[in-house]
């Protein structure tokens, strides 16, 4: 659009309904220049951490299971693993394949939540997932098929959905039975062809995802077993390995002016973490259907198209569903049982936990007193990390734009912020935009 190569544009792209807050994209363009594209979060401080000060260890992981409503079993996984890590408490082999179990599920259920309702309408070209009711009605009830099974393996192991209530430290106060665990095996056995369907309807639309590359820095868990959720160290693209004591000089949190939400770097001036970090960190401990999934798309370590990370959503689902199954197979043959009540005693210590929540890295660090009371806590959560790699991707991506349209304009600004999954409302897929 040759006329707008000297136009003015003042763009202000508001997020409004995310579950920690607001943000907004603010671009301004002079003479067909961009003089300044910013990323804003405008969230109010939640002090989280602050309500866990003073709080008996055993009552962590249930306040930071309420950090985020989305991936609250790996806040609460983080969280009991901080305090066993601070009180030299060891879990089960039994317990830990349940807990990477749940997390299986979380993942699961995050990630078609994602791509399902609120990336597949960019796909479409439409406002909502509504719309495709009607055009891609199989397509939506198989979205909807994935996420009901999730959301009920969450229940099973977890106790509900959202804010696990079964997981304690130590172990379980209520497991699942062995019936109950083959019957789910069963569905999903049946979900591994469901999710290869849905990954063929975003294959036949993928065309849709801008072809946009940035090299940057990518962090995440690494392990030399398996594909890291659950556990292992920090891993870097840059750097290699590192120890989890060491995630404050790795996760280096800073202020910017205008954003009330930390940033964080590394190696570089910006690092991201997330599903596209995991597989560029881990691709190669993918199970088979996983890595079907990935060779359907093309998609190679490294990849540095962030768009790229709802395949690499994708990818983590099919994965985590035949890691499910593996799991409940090692579960049934060595038989589940009703384990005795693992006895915490309470004393002073330090302690770091560490999982992949869906969004990526996830730390929670606590320094509790003689009584087994929290006097410090720290949480570096995934969004906050991504901040400074969307912002720096923003400014590399934005002055590709300027020849398009306005629509296409807010549609590719939409998509860069949604690619990284921040805590959005499922209930809104819009990023509402303004043009002055």
């Amino acid at each position: 659009m040759s006329q707008d190569k000297k136009r003015n544009l003042k763009i202000r792209l508001e997020h409004v309904t995310r579950v920690e807050g607001h943000g907004n994209i603010v671009m301004d363009v002079k003479n067909g220049k961009i003089l300044s594209v910013q990323w804003q979060v405008s969230e109010a401080p939640r002090f989280f951490e602050m309500m866990m000060v003073g709080r008996y260890y055993h009552e962590l992981s249930h306040i930071a299971s309420r950090i985020c409503g989305i991936c609250s079993i790996a806040h609460a996984l983080a969280s009991l693993k901080a305090v066993e890590n601070a009180l030299n408490v060891e879990i089960s082999n039994q317990t830990m394949l349940l807990r990477k179990l749940a997390k299986n599920a979380e993942n699961i259920q995050s990630h078609i939540l994602h791509v399902g309702y609120l990336v597949a309408p960019d796909l479409f070209g439409v406002g909502s997932i509504f719309p495709l009711i009607k055009t891609h009605k199989d397509a939506v009830l198989q979205i909807i098929e994935i996420h009901r099974l999730s959301n009920e393996l969450s229940d099973l192991i977890c106790g509900r959905t959202t804010h696990p209530i079964t997981m304690v430290v130590g172990g379980f106060t209520k497991i699942p039975t062995e019936k109950e665990l083959a019957k789910f095996k069963s569905r999903l056995y049946r979900a591994k062809d469901t999710i290869r369907n849905i990954a063929d309807i975003v294959l036949s639309n993928i065309d849709k995802l801008p072809n946009f590359s940035r090299e940057t820095e990518y962090i995440g868990l690494i392990s030399k077993d398996e594909y890291a959720l659950y556990d292992g160290v920090i891993g870097s693209t840059d750097t290699g390995e590192h120890k989890i004591e060491d995630y404050a000089s790795i996760t280096q949190e800073f202020v910017v002016p205008h954003s009330t939400a930390k940033h964080a770097r590394h190696n570089r001036s910006s690092y991201m973490v997330g599903a596209l970090a995991r597989f560029n960190l881990n691709s190669s401990k993918l199970l088979p259907l996983g890595q079907e999934i990935a060779d359907k798309f093309d998609l190679k370590a490294p990849c540095f198209n962030p768009f790229m990370n709802n395949v690499a959503q994708l990818v983590e689902i099919a994965h985590c569903i035949e890691d499910s199954i593996h799991i409940i197979d090692k579960l049934l043959d060595t038989g589940l049982k009703e384990e005795e009540k693992v006895e915490v005693e309470a004393k002073a210590g330090r302690g770091i936990g560490v999982v992949e929540a869906p969004r990526g890295l996830l730390i929670h660090d606590y320094t509790l007193d003689n009584n087994g009371k929290c006097v410090k806590a720290n949480c570096v959560v995934p969004t906050n990390q991504n901040h400074e790699n969307i912002q720096k991707d923003l400014e590399a991506f934005a002055p590709t734009l300027l020849d398009k349209s306005k629509e296409e304009i807010e549609h590719n600004l939409e998509m860069l912020v949604r690619a990284y999954d921040p805590c959005i409302s499922c209930s809104t897929h819009y990023l509402k935009v303004r043009f002055v």
